[in-house]
């Protein structure tokens, strides 16, 4: 299974575990899209800003001396859009709508996070 095989099944194994969220993406830190399955004319927006909120969050937390980043949390009236650390090169990216269970989304993102890490070494 290639890189790419590898990132869509594990964005098809986080679809299958939390089925309400409204996408889900793999970014570089640099702010391309590895793999998502957002709308199209999403993508490219999406993982800009996942990258940007990867950068601010982490230097929030070196700053706040909170340790490592690990989530950036974005809660508005319609939803969360959450950002997590993928290793260094990577950020994992779920939208999901305000009744969005956060609890069940920080356990798939940390084994998801480990896997798209090793995928992308």
């Amino acid at each position: 299974m290639n890189r790419q095989e590898q990132l869509a099944e594990i964005i098809a194994g986080i679809r299958r575990s939390i089925p309400e969220l409204n996408g889900v993406m793999v970014a570089s830190v640099d702010g391309l899209s590895l793999s998502h399955d957002f709308p199209e004319a999403e993508a490219d927006r999406v993982a800009a800003m996942a990258a940007t909120t990867l950068g601010l969050g982490g230097r929030v937390s070196e700053h706040a001396s909170l340790g490592a980043m690990e989530e950036t949390v974005v809660r508005g009236g319609q939803g969360y859009i959450v950002v997590y650390s993928a290793g260094d090169s990577a950020a994992l990216v779920m939208s999901g709508p305000s009744s969005s269970n956060l609890g069940l989304m920080r356990i798939e993102a940390k084994a998801a996070s480990a896997q798209i890490d090793r995928a992308l070494r």
